[in-house]
């Protein structure tokens, strides 16, 4: 069956709670994940709430990668949605992973928009 896209879904637990609440430091890890990935960056925009958490979109030519982070439970929701498969989210997800300190984490793969 084809797919119009790829949902990737990491939740990473036991994250580095500075990483959580640093929306400079967080953007850079967050576009070096583009990078490695392989995607087109087009736009980003990241938010820091007060008094704590960041919410991030980037927008990319394949579609987009969220971030919304919890400091205070040591613990960032991560998504990348995609169209196509020129993509390499595998090494997004490990560097992301690395970069953020996470002690575990869950990752799920969703197909989206069932061409029958």
């Amino acid at each position: 069956m084809e797919y119009l896209g790829k949902h990737y879904i990491l939740e990473l637990y036991e994250c580095n709670s500075e990483i959580c609440n640093d929306v400079e430091g967080l953007k850079e890890i967050m576009l070096e994940a583009v990078q490695r990935a392989k995607a087109t960056l087009v736009k980003s925009y990241f938010h820091q709430f007060s008094p704590y958490g960041i919410s991030g979109t980037i927008v990319i030519a394949e579609s987009h990668f969220n971030v919304h982070t919890w400091p205070e439970h040591r613990f960032m929701a991560i998504d990348l949605f995609t169209c196509g498969d020129s993509l390499q989210p595998d090494a997004a997800k490990d560097y992301l992973i690395e970069a953020t300190g996470a002690k575990r984490h869950d990752y799920q793969v969703l197909n989206r928009g069932s061409l029958k």
